[in-house]
């Protein structure tokens, strides 16, 4: 079986990669054929940055594993003992826009911005609400991914096949 690695980044690291890193674990976890691991950072984590409260409430709802979850700064994962990626995707449009690491390997990329869920006002519940549709609009996405055919995922092919998912299904 493959196993593609796959590494969300946004700038700070607590809500949309958290919730696509989480998600993409959760949905592939048991599945036949290709296999996804997830990891997510951040381009600018602040020091004791945490994964925002209501990301981890909106995953847990959805009976999605939290407990692995932590914020970190995406300089890990250019480390040589870190594990070399095939697909880098940005989730937010700062992240996107700034200048990336090396990635060992030269990995796949792609950008799949999303609003931000934590600049939500308003009530609890609007508030969870803007991260459940967050959490709802990476999953048509990643669901997409992980049920593409082998040929696909292909090093090759991941370039395009990762930028075409974010045209097609905003």
């Amino acid at each position: 079986m493959t196993t593609l690695n796959v590494l969300f980044l946004c700038t700070h690291n607590s809500a949309r990669s958290i919730l696509a890193e989480a998600l993409l674990n959760h949905i592939t976890h048991g599945a036949s054929g290709t296999h996804f691991k997830a990891f997510s950072a951040g381009s600018s984590p602040s020091e004791n940055q945490q994964p925002n409260p209501l990301a981890l409430q909106v995953l847990q709802s959805a009976g999605i594993a939290t407990d692995d979850l932590r914020s970190k700064n995406w300089d890990e994962f250019a480390l040589p003992d870190a594990p070399h990626m095939d697909l880098v995707i940005t989730v937010c449009d700062n992240a996107a826009g700034e200048v990336c690491p090396y990635w060992p390997g030269q990995p796949a990329t792609a950008h799949w911005g999303y609003p931000d869920p934590s600049e939500v006002q308003g009530t609890d519940e609007e508030r969870l609400a803007a991260f459940r549709n967050t959490l709802y609009m990476i999953q048509k996405r990643l669901q997409i991914l992980v049920d593409l055919p082998a040929e696909k995922l292909q090093k090759t092919m991941l370039q395009h096949t990762a930028r075409e998912i974010s045209k097609d299904h905003a």
